[in-house]
């Protein structure tokens, strides 16, 4: 069982156990948890290439958690079984690329591949604690209903999800308000995105409230989001690299919330041999922009086909910020205290422009997003949703020989019927599952974009877990 603790990018909270960590999600000093160091597994690689995708999750998560080995692979079996590819995550061959997708779980996006296997980890703690849990979380789209579906019924647990009213796909609103579980609760936020982020991490940052309720994270804020995301890159990377008999691989990921990519970031840490990781975003495009000049600054929400990525503040940010900035939790708090009061932050760039040799970055407007859909359907019969499409498109441009592209695919095609009914003319993208919910009851309230609001809601809602 290992050993590994985890400190917050802020410094001013005291280590804990991979347990603590994930009931913990946000630290109580507002900063993130991280690994208090990244294991070297390059010699493990020849070994991991022969592995099942189990197996490498089992690997790879037992370098930073603190249960028993079996009680891990207990977990590990039962979060992915409901996975309808035996492969978990297949790297397919389309084009001139690999795509890799992450859609095979119960609501078809990646997030059921971390959320899944959060929801049974809770569980698991719970229940050796005899404890409770009220999870609260801010989704632009998929999260909320991967978090959703990953602990809907569970005894032990209350799930409140804020998603921006009107702002996220049809099908994904209908997803997470189908969900008639009792311990599911659906607010719609008469606001963006980054206003139920804020109102969460507000909340969280309020410990007394936090601790009566006893409050937990299922957004990419929890380390075991990022944890279980690291795993894919390196089942697909080292599947590549041995097919394709390569030195290196690049992989282009849409992000919004640099989640998914900051997976990628520690894999390349970790030893996975990463050319570029190439971050997409579309018009809303502020980690785009900090990538090429080093100025993170704030730009209004633009609505998109990707809703998704329509996110301004990076809630992941601060993390790779931190190893940025040499690993200095009082510069790190210094620029975030100037980005929280200013709206911006700069850093220094190298001297080709960038700011990290290992990143690359461009946006997927909406009219190379349509082109993206059409050209892969028309010359190789393969539909991807928009959120694929701007990390297609921007990977397609830093392309390198003797460097495969693996392109990460977030999300189902039907889970975006109309962007590909607009970008191909034909309604091409269906699933049975999704087709099945176009008549299902649901249950949502309206609240507004206040912190005081969403506290009162849980307030009534649910009792609190501790004294006062």
């Amino acid at each position: 069982m290992n050993s590994m603790r985890y400190i917050s990018t802020r410094g001013k909270t005291s280590p804990m156990g991979f347990q603590d960590a994930v009931m913990t999600g946000l630290a109580p000093d507002g900063g993130l948890l991280i690994p208090e160091s990244i294991p070297d597994v390059r010699d493990r690689l020849d070994k991991w290439s022969e592995l099942s995708y189990q197996d490498i999750t089992f690997e790879i998560l037992r370098l930073f958690v603190d249960i028993p080995d079996d009680a891990l692979r207990s977990l590990i079996d039962r979060s992915y079984a409901p996975f309808t590819h035996e492969e978990i995550a297949p790297a397919v061959p389309v084009g001139d690329i690999r795509i890799l997708e992450l859609f095979y779980g119960p609501t078809l996006a990646f997030k059921d591949i971390a959320l899944q296997f959060l929801g049974n980890f809770f569980e698991y703690i719970l229940e050796q604690r005899d404890e409770q849990l009220n999870i609260l979380a801010a989704t632009s789209g998929d999260t909320g209903s991967a978090a959703i579906h990953g602990v809907r019924g569970r005894d032990r647990i209350n799930i409140f999800v804020m998603h921006p009213k009107g702002r996220v796909a049809p099908l994904q609103e209908k997803q997470m308000t189908s969900v008639l579980d009792d311990n599911v609760f659906n607010l719609a936020v008469e606001g963006t995105f980054d206003d139920c982020q804020r109102i969460m991490k507000s909340l969280f940052r309020d410990l007394k409230f936090k601790n009566r309720y006893t409050l937990g994270a299922v957004n990419s804020v929890n380390w075991a989001r990022v944890l279980s995301q690291i795993v894919y890159y390196f089942s697909a990377g080292l599947y590549v690299l041995k097919t394709d008999g390569a030195d290196r691989v690049r992989f282009s990921v849409p992000t919004g919330n640099f989640g998914d990519i900051l997976a990628g970031y520690y894999a390349y840490r970790m030893g996975l041999p990463v050319g570029k990781l190439i971050l997409a975003t579309n018009e809303n495009d502020i980690l785009s922009r900090f990538f090429n000049s080093g100025e993170y600054s704030l730009g209004d929400v633009v609505p998109t086909l990707s809703p998704s990525m329509d996110i301004q503040v990076a809630s992941n940010f601060e993390r790779y910020l931190f190893y940025k900035v040499g690993q200095d939790s009082i510069r790190l708090s210094q620029l975030i205290d100037r980005f929280e009061k200013d709206g911006t932050m700069q850093l220094d760039v190298g001297p080709d422009g960038n700011v990290d040799e290992v990143f690359e970055s461009g946006i997927g407007d909406r009219q190379s997003t349509l082109d993206t859909i059409k050209r892969y359907y028309e010359d190789y019969d393969y539909l991807m949703d928009p959120h694929t499409a701007v990390g297609v498109s921007v990977g397609e441009r830093f392309m390198r020989a003797g460097e495969p592209l693996i392109a990460l695919a977030t999300a189902h095609p039907a889970k975006f019927s109309q962007a590909i009914r607009e970008a191909t003319g034909r309604d091409l993208a269906r699933h049975e599952y999704l087709d099945k919910l176009a008549d299902a009851p649901t249950q949502c309230d309206t609240l507004p974009a206040d912190q005081g609001a969403v506290r009162a809601y849980i307030e009534s809602h649910v009792p609190a877990t501790t004294a006062e």
